[in-house]
């Protein structure tokens, strides 16, 4: 994907455009997601009707292994919001998932959590509120942290399949974008909001047909709303959280360089005797450059100079 992409405005009529052009890949990326998806929901199912327990968080655990294959979905639908034509969606697909496997099982838990936490906190306090209305305050404040850690989650699934940062880096920064790009996230929600209605008025179509309502809710759930709920958020926040990360001169903006230093100085440890990477061989990288911009490799947007080091760690590694 080239940068060019990354930094020109979507105008709506673009955003529908590669909509509709790219909506039979998204729902070919819908249909990877949905087996492993489909496949952890009935275990956790199984396990809460089996155990009598028939509580509504088991079947929320299904988010956590499922998560990891959600980095396929981010992927492809950031391919098709960037305007690429001729996208692999199998092989980006996979590719994504095996990449970002434990940091997305750890993006799923901590979704889980939020997820959790927020409803209960919620109905908590609604219940509550019925018998004494100074419980709505504390609803409200609930709502609002909510609304606030939707918006974190635009930034973290995107932001981990694009550039590579640390994941303490990932979360300081999607935080701050949560907060501090409102005009980027409101039009990510209304997106999703139009795509709810949408959805829920397919659900109304089916009247009380109870059948009908669930396929319809398997459907849209499982092979629509993924894939299409990344095109949307990534269309409106990519540009912003691609100058944001990019943005040396901004404090807590940066990647947290100790730490992507160590974690490269182990990796090259480890491969110091495996062969130079072909594709880092051919990689051209100007060492005499200004600054320490962003080069697209292996997928992802990785700093100059992280690039030279490790093309300098990997000849070094092939001589001895």
């Amino acid at each position: 994907m080239a940068n060019d992409n990354a930094t020109p405005s979507l105008p709506i009529a673009g955003v529908f455009s590669r909509l509709f052009h790219g909506f039979p890949k998204l729902l070919f990326t819908n249909v990877l997601f949905a087996v492993p998806a489909a496949v952890f929901l009935g275990i956790f199912y199984a396990v809460n009707t089996l155990t009598g327990w028939n509580l509504p968080f088991i079947l929320m655990l299904a988010i956590i292994p499922a998560a990891p294959f959600y980095a396929g979905v981010v992927k492809v639908a950031l391919g098709i919001a960037m305007g690429e034509e001729n996208i692999d969606v199998f092989r980006t697909f996979k590719a994504a998932v095996k990449e970002n496997f434990g940091r997305f099982l750890i993006h799923g838990l901590l979704f889980f959590v939020a997820v959790f936490f927020s409803s209960s906190s919620i109905s908590i306090y609604f219940q509550l509120g019925r018998n004494h209305s100074a419980y709505y305050a504390a609803m409200a404040t609930c709502i609002l942290i909510a609304i606030v850690l939707m918006f974190f989650f635009f930034y973290v699934p995107l932001m981990t399949v694009t550039f590579d940062l640390s994941i303490g880096a990932i979360y300081r920064n999607s935080l701050l974008m949560s907060f501090g790009e409102l005009k980027s996230n409101l039009i990510a929600t209304f997106g999703l909001f139009l795509l709810m209605v949408i959805c829920s008025s397919v659900l109304m179509c089916c009247g009380g047909n109870v059948v009908a309502l669930m396929i319809a809710t398997v459907v849209l759930g499982l092979l629509v709303v993924p894939s299409v709920a990344a095109f949307i958020i990534n269309s409106a926040v990519y540009k912003r959280m691609f100058a944001m990360v990019t943005d040396k001169s901004s404090q807590g903006k940066a990647v947290d360089k100790k730490i992507e230093e160590k974690r490269l100085e182990l990796e090259q440890r480890k491969k110091a005797t495996v062969p130079v990477d072909e594709e880092l061989k051919k990689l051209e990288i100007d060492e005499s450059a200004d600054g320490d911009e962003y080069i697209y490799y292996k997928g992802k947007m990785v700093k100059r100079s992280v690039l030279l080091r490790m093309k300098q760690e990997a000849e070094e590694g092939e001589k001895q």
